[in-house]
């Protein structure tokens, strides 16, 4: 990409977006293009074709996409796969009909089956059953990088699609109903934190923040679920309530470093076959519950819901077709984690 070149980044509100543009910007690209979801809703075709008839980007960046955790999937099914079909159907089209140079499709390693080899390399794709738990927003996401590539079959275009782990970082969600696992047990165990410390008033401007406080949550922190005042319980000390078992492995990825890796791929690479965005190690869930304690000062009680799901038992993703393209991640987990909650505290503070 030229410096000047005219860039879109669909999406630039959201944890991934905004990381990109940071990047962008970074590098000394000016001319970005952004809108808002008031601006332009992207499920809509009309509004779409419109856009990229009128602005005419070059380069695209699909970062947008409807996201959340086991909760959100479980619950909002049909509002996912329909939400990310239609986004990334609608953007991907649109730029075909408006010859744009070069489309970078952002999936996620969700896509892979629930038990597949480890690390878990790109032809492993469709090789067996999907997480019943994310399977909707899978579907979405396969669609979207089989769509690049059909594409790039008849039409001759550039679309490639990258598939990154476990994102955390600025601008992350932390409503715990729709959260991913890192920032949930950030919230959670801050909101542990302060109970302990009796500091009542500073859970409810927290949560005024960062949206309301499941029941559940309360209960385990010593909050009444109705009236938000401090309920007196024999021990009165609070506890985090962490989902399964904490056996399951996961791999997780700064978005930074996804932004890096995105621009960087943007100018060096080509093919139609999708490539894996990752760090290469990964701990288990419990392991990373320790970690996020440590750093928030959290030093109470944990207790596992093993009546939950734990869902896929290990997604380490095989990085090595990235490694010789000449790229690797930097932030180290727990330096990831302390910026991340750093950033949460400014939010929340």
């Amino acid at each position: 990409m030229e410096k000047s070149a005219k860039i879109y980044v669909a999406g630039h509100r959201g944890m991934v977006g905004s990381a990109i543009v940071r990047k962008l910007k970074a590098e000394g690209y000016e001319n970005i293009i952004t809108r808002s979801h008031a601006e332009l809703d992207l499920i809509r075709q009309g509004q779409v074709e419109a856009f990229f008839k009128s602005e005419k980007p070059e380069f695209v960046f699909l970062a947008a996409a409807r996201v959340g955790g086991i909760w959100g999937n479980s619950i909002y099914p049909a509002q996912f796969i329909y939400q990310n079909i239609a986004i990334q159907t609608n953007i991907i089209q649109a730029s075909y009909e408006n010859k744009v140079n070069k489309l970078i499709f952002l999936g996620s390693a969700c896509i892979y089956p629930k038990i597949c080899p480890q690390p878990i390399k790109e032809e492993y794709l469709l090789s067996g059953y999907l997480e019943p738990t994310n399977e909707p927003y899978a579907i979405a996401k396969i669609a979207g990088l089989k769509m690049c590539q059909s594409y790039n079959r008849e039409y001759r275009t550039r679309y490639i699609s990258v598939m990154p782990n476990n994102l955390y970082g600025t601008n992350d969600n932390f409503d715990l109903e729709t959260s991913h696992v890192l920032p949930a047990l950030i919230r959670k165990f801050y909101l542990a934190k302060l109970a302990s410390a009796e500091d009542w008033e500073g859970i409810k401007k927290e949560e005024a923040v960062s949206g309301e406080i499941p029941a559940e949550i309360k209960t385990a922190i010593g909050l009444d679920s109705v009236s938000n005042m401090p309920v007196r319980r024999p021990t009165n000390q609070p506890f985090v309530v962490l989902w399964g078992t904490g056996a399951p492995r996961r791999e997780f990825l700064h978005v930074d470093d996804l932004a890096d890796a995105c621009v960087f791929l943007m100018n060096n690479y080509n093919e139609s076959e999708i490539i894996n965005i990752g760090w290469g190690k990964d701990q288990t869930v419990m392991e990373l519950s320790e970690l996020i304690s440590k750093v928030v000062g959290y030093k109470g009680d944990i207790k596992w819901d093993t009546s939950k799901p734990d869902g896929t038992p290990q997604k380490l993703l095989d990085v090595s077709k990235l490694t010789k393209l000449g790229w690797q991640a930097r932030v180290e987990l727990e330096d990831g984690i302390r910026q991340v909650y750093q950033w949460y505290l400014g939010e929340t503070g």
